[in-house]
């Protein structure tokens, strides 16, 4: 719907915040336990996964600046991952009286709301060539 412009700004947004927070999570994940998680995580394989899974986003949406269309099934991921936290995760903690940490969420259901309208669905399920 808005094209490489958009897919472009939601890849720049990635590398800056998936960036951030997955090298915080690799690299200095009592930090990142206290910031990014806000004391509801603790350091360990969980995290450096999540680390790595973040970092690896932020690297492929570096190549999204270049070449949006191609890199869209990024966005893709990132839609099904982030719902299923919202859904499967976030929604029952918060019903249960449980803490969630409210920037992952928030950013997380604001990328839920936005991507969308920005994935170039016809380019990724349209009739093959």
């Amino acid at each position: 719907m808005f094209g490489d412009l958009g897919m472009r700004a939601v890849f720049a947004a990635n590398v800056l915040v998936a960036g951030i927070v997955g090298f915080s999570s690799l690299f200095t994940p009592e930090r990142a336990t206290q910031t990014v998680f806000e004391g509801t995580a603790s350091p360990g394989a969980a995290m450096g996964v999540t680390g790595a899974f973040w970092v690896t986003v932020a690297l492929l949406s570096a190549a999204g600046l270049v070449w949006p269309t191609r890199m869209a099934p990024v966005l893709l991921v990132q839609l099904c991952y982030k719902a299923l936290w919202l859904a499967f995760f976030a929604a029952p903690a918060w019903q249960a009286g449980r803490p969630v940490p409210s920037g992952i969420a928030s950013f997380f259901a604001v990328w839920v709301v936005v991507l969308p309208f920005v994935i170039p669905w016809r380019a990724l399920f349209g009739a093959a060539h």
